[in-house]
């Protein structure tokens, strides 16, 4: 986890700029009982801007009558130095002069004292404008600390894809199945994964899940979950039976056990032999079958699996489904991520639509075509590039 940022505590800082050593002494003895006051004296201007970028004063005493270097002249320079531009400045002078005060205040004086006050309207005017010097410096300080913890957080978040990415399978390219897949990661990275392989000779097991919520802790379970499956290490569980696997799952992730997290996941089992699709899911969106000869006679049929969500009440039973895939049968595997878009409207684009959408085709034989243009459609009409949810499709065709 990201660790909390520490900000830098600040004591009232107190630099006196003047000539007079006289004034440098009266104003250290008015400020030497204060515990929360430290104080620095500075006779030569021409070394103040130095001496401030060193000490960092909260606010600067300064005198207008100096041999060396006129008082006007350097509160301007204290107002383009980068480490003073900000710091409260009060200038002091012999004379209450309206037209010097002007001056003074158009360069940027804060504010105004006739040398010396009284020692309590001094200390007053110092912590004044310091406290509010001080809450300056904290929320820029806070604002930097947070803008740094997010650029943390993002690259947690850029390994984390990176490493949940490193685990999604390799795309098949020949064989009796062949598969093609999408995974665009949200920013705040979310619990999508999925997977495919073979149970024995003749039994191909191929699901895609979706944990709740986002971030590390999402991606963490789902990983979890994926070596499980891909390991078979459910006990008494039979893989090449959907139901009975999603059983198992529920009962190894109880949610109380998990932060709180749940998940969805639909997972089928091809039998190559007879052709034969079983399937099963706990909370997930169905997967879509498209069969026939051609792109033009291509028909959909949705694949709902009922189940309860993975997770949230142990001992629960999962029905398993089947159909028979005809000769190139495409299936697709997704997340919500990819048809729960708000769309430029602030309307949520209806599952129905998207339904209608994946029946329109391309279903040819380049898997990609259609995943590609979905993707493409939902930025589109999302009107931006980036999604908010993890956006995961798998193509997996049979032939």
């Amino acid at each position: 986890m990201t660790p909390e940022p520490v900000l830098t505590p600040h004591k009232v800082t107190v630099l006196l700029v003047d000539d007079q050593p006289m004034i440098g002494e009266a104003v250290r003895r008015m400020l030497l009982n204060e515990p929360d006051v430290v104080f620095h004296y500075c006779r030569e201007a021409a070394k103040a801007l130095d001496e401030a970028a060193r000490i960092q004063p909260t606010v600067i005493l300064q005198d207008l009558v100096m041999p060396d270097i006129d008082g006007l002249t350097l509160v301007r320079a204290f107002r383009a130095a980068l480490p003073t531009r900000d710091t409260p400045l009060i200038v002091l002078s012999t004379k209450e002069e309206p037209t010097v005060k002007a001056e003074a205040f158009a360069l940027g004086a804060n504010d105004y004292l006739v040398k010396l006050p009284d020692r309590l309207e001094l200390l007053a005017r110092i912590r004044y404008h310091s406290r509010g010097y001080i809450n300056l410096l904290e929320r820029n300080e806070a604002y930097q600390a947070l803008l740094e913890s997010e650029r943390r957080l993002a690259h947690e978040m850029e390994q984390a894809a990176k490493y949940v990415a490193s685990l999604l399978p390799d795309k098949l390219k020949k064989g009796p199945i062949t598969t093609d897949w999408r995974f665009i990661p949200s920013a705040e990275l979310g619990g999508d994964s999925f997977g495919y392989h073979w149970l024995d000779d003749d039994h191909f097991a191929f699901y895609l899940l979706d944990v709740s919520g986002h971030g590390i802790g999402s991606a963490l379970l789902s990983v979890s979950a994926m070596n499980a499956l891909r390991s078979q290490a459910l006990p008494q569980t039979d893989f090449r039976i959907p139901g009975q696997v999603l059983f198992a799952l529920n009962n190894a992730f109880p949610m109380e056990q998990q932060n709180g997290l749940f998940f969805t996941i639909w997972y089928g089992v091809y039998h190559r032999q007879t052709r034969k699709l079983d399937y099963s899911g706990g909370g997930h969106p169905p997967a879509l079958l498209v069969t026939g000869p051609t792109a033009d006679q291509a028909m959909m049929r949705v694949l709902e699996a009922s189940g309860p969500m993975i997770g949230a009440v142990s001992d629960l039973e999962f029905e398993t489904a089947s159909t028979t895939l005809d000769t190139f049968a495409k299936v697709y595997l997704y997340s919500d991520g990819v048809y729960e878009i708000e769309r430029i409207d602030k309307t949520m684009w209806p599952f129905d639509d998207f339904l209608d959408y994946m029946r329109q085709g391309p279903h040819d034989v380049v898997p990609e075509a259609k995943m590609d243009s979905l993707i493409a459609y939902d930025r589109e009409i999302q009107g931006r590039e980036e999604f908010v949810d993890d956006c995961s499709i798998v193509t997996l065709r049979f032939t």
